[in-house]
């Protein structure tokens, strides 16, 4: 039984016989879905809707939305009037713009409005004070209004695939941005540093920016598992990243880096670190305190050689070396095979 049938009312789609509702037009037959003899979510994902139905606003008891892959254009000011909606899905349409009455939905907690045609974010948003994720991403959107840090509630936040140029410092004022944050593939030259007060977020993604930095307040995101920032301009780590003793991932692949920072070998939970086309010249001596380490790329580096040591990190699964100019094949490519890790030269 799914969470829209209840005995007595039939199957998903069907209408009540004491049930009239409103006429909607282009909707497939059963996306309306039934709870105690009311409708509570439309269900109609890729079904070419050019427009939402009038008849829409008028049922008011509608939870949840679901038009995502459809050929939406615009959202009607109407959709203030569905106040009980919790959940409204309207990914890969082609919206250009948000009305002000999406501010009157004060139940929503789950937006996604990502791979649209949105430009800006309009001021209404940061009154949805429930939201616990919200989905932007694959947008043509360049700038955020003041308000986010409004969002108390927030999960989830995916500004990923936009025009951002800066991100607004109230960011770090989020205190349940705890599951993702991603701000991949904008035009990003920096972050603020209020990034690290987002201690309990597990996963940030600053992938294909144009970041020359990390800020040292990075030290305090203590709850990251993962963090990607491959393809950017980094020329340098802080030091304090060795305080991300719960890391398992990290992501640097293609950066300007020529040296790791000694505190690395602090991610006593690493398991797989990717250099991969960085010009590095040495790795430091304490990468062998890695002893999670499952997977570690090197491939495309100018490293000459490799600390003494990395034959004895306990759980290394895989060295990729491809591509690295060694004079020899470093002393510990036998023994790590030998005991059955893949090297690759």
């Amino acid at each position: 039984m799914s969470e829209f049938d209840v005995a007595g009312v039939g199957a998903p789609g069907s209408v009540p016989p004491a049930i009239a509702i409103p006429a909607l037009d282009g909707v497939p037959s059963g996306a309306v879905r039934f709870a105690g003899g009311v409708p509570v979510a439309l269900a109609a994902p890729g079904a070419g809707l050019a427009s939402l139905p009038a008849g829409l606003g008028d049922m008011t008891t509608l939870c949840h939305i679901d038009l995502d892959g459809n050929a939406l254009a615009t959202v009607p000011g109407w959709i203030g009037c569905l106040e009980r909606l919790r959940v409204l899905l309207l990914y890969g349409n082609r919206i250009a713009a948000l009305p002000p009455e999406l501010g009157r939905l004060v139940s929503l907690e789950h937006l996604s409005v990502g791979r649209n045609a949105l430009t800006a974010v309009p001021d209404a948003l940061w009154r949805l004070t429930r939201l616990r994720s919200l989905n932007l991403a694959e947008n043509e959107i360049a700038g955020l209004p003041d308000g986010l840090a409004r969002l108390r509630e927030l999960r989830m936040l995916d500004l990923g695939h936009n025009r951002l140029r800066e991100v607004p410092a109230e960011i770090g004022d989020l205190p349940c941005l705890t599951d993702y944050l991603y701000l991949s593939d904008n035009g990003l030259t920096s972050v603020p540093a209020s990034l690290g007060r987002l201690k309990g977020l597990g996963y940030l993604n600053l992938a294909e920016n144009r970041l020359a930095a990390l800020p040292a307040s990075i030290g305090g995101m203590t709850g990251l598992h993962e963090l990607r920032v491959h393809d950017n301009r980094l020329t340098a780590l802080p030091e304090t990243i060795g305080r991300l003793t719960g890391l398992r991932e990290l992501h640097l692949k293609n950066n300007r880096l020529t040296a790791l920072p000694e505190p690395i070998g602090s991610l006593s939970a690493l398991r797989h670190l990717d250099l991969r086309g960085n010009p590095l010249e040495r790795l430091p001596g304490s990468v062998v305190r890695l002893t999670e380490l499952t997977h570690l790329d090197l491939r495309a580096t100018r490293l000459t050689s490799l600390p003494d040591g990395l034959a004895e990190l306990p759980r290394l699964e895989k060295l990729d070396l491809r591509w690295v100019k060694f004079d020899e094949a470093p002393a510990c490519v036998r023994p790590l095979r030998e005991r059955g890790c893949v090297v690759l030269l």
